[in-house]
């Protein structure tokens, strides 16, 4: 059975140091492009919630190759921006323009949070990178619940309407739900947290019946017996979760999954733009970011530059139809 190595994450504010890999060396320092400008400074790495969740953990693991593989030569600043389901974080981001040394990763609400929201950008308006995975949602219950099964879900959720908890207002996690719930005939309330800590406590404490999570976050704590996942949106069945169904074999429609990528800011320079695109490039080919991809059940997805840009643009157009049929727009 394969236990996520990266269940476990750091506090929410914190600073990774990286040591200087001989900025000025011409070898495995300087990283895709050839060695020239950039990158020549500190890296201001923002990730847009908490500890504990894929975009946090994702994040992590980047850094964390980029340090082990020196491919790249300066400090990288790690923080936690959380708030305003990412935007917060994407918006410090956006006050970055110009800028080849700031970077986020992305996730669902970089594309749903402009569409309910004035955040003052779009996702197109930043530099794209590259999108390298989706990632599956489990729908859970805390491990003590009477509810042992969907089916149990469903008819307890008919019975008495249930609070389903998830990150973000308007993201992927309030899609699976309400797209679950419409397609199964019962209604829900749908409460939204910042970051994945907050939302298994409240889970646990009994605030909310449900809640949306994937399975690089959650496993631990499902192997551990405190929570009972119900249902997947992954394609197959997971090896580790063999007993939990799929809402494709249970007839379910168009339940997306949580795009994972990386962008720079608006009008970054196309040198940044361009070693980005070739560095990660090769992180995505270590045999840590597949130990990655693996573990955490992830659906590898690559897409660079101008096609992750156009990936962007198509689906924040189907999530905006989706959602203004759920009246949520």
């Amino acid at each position: 059975m394969r236990i996520s190595k990266l269940a476990a994450v750091t506090a929410a504010v914190l600073t990774i140091p990286l040591a200087a890999c001989g900025a000025g060396d011409s070898g495995s320092g300087g990283g895709g492009a050839a060695a020239g400008e950039y990158p020549s400074e500190p890296l201001d790495w923002t990730i847009a919630f908490g500890p504990g969740g894929g975009n946090d953990i994702m994040a992590r693991t980047i850094v964390d190759i980029l340090q082990q593989e020196e491919l790249y030569p300066e400090n990288i600043e790690v923080q936690n921006r959380e708030g305003g389901s990412g935007a917060t974080g994407w918006g410090y981001l956006l006050g970055q323009a110009g800028s080849g040394y700031g970077i986020s990763t992305t996730s669902g609400s970089f594309i749903t949070t402009p569409l309910q929201a004035d955040t003052g950008w779009q996702p197109t308006d930043f530099t794209p990178v590259g999108l390298f995975a989706t990632d599956d949602a489990l729908i859970l219950v805390p491990g003590d619940s009477p509810i042992q099964s969907w089916e149990d879900w469903v008819a307890a959720a008919q019975a008495d309407r249930l609070v389903v908890g998830g990150i973000g207002t308007v993201n992927v996690d309030f899609i699976v739900s309400s797209l679950l719930a419409e397609q199964s005939g019962y209604e829900v309330e749908y409460v939204p947290f910042n970051e994945e800590g907050q939302l298994q406590t409240s889970l646990l404490s009994g605030a909310v019946d449900a809640m949306v999570s994937n399975p690089g976050s959650i496993l631990g704590q499902v192997e551990a017996g405190e929570m009972r996942p119900l249902i997947t949106t992954a394609d197959e069945r997971l090896d580790v979760l063999p007993d939990v169904p799929t809402t494709e074999e249970l007839g379910f429609e168009n339940i997306p999954s949580m795009p994972r990528g990386m962008i720079l800011p608006p009008d970054a320079p196309a040198e940044a733009q361009e070693w980005w695109i070739e560095t990660m490039q090769q992180v995505v080919e270590t045999e840590q970011w597949q130990s990655y991809i693996e573990d955490n059940y992830l659906t590898e997805d690559l897409r660079w530059g101008e096609d992750f840009r156009t990936y962007l643009t198509d689906t924040q157009e189907q999530f905006r139809t989706i959602l203004e049929e759920q009246g949520a727009l």
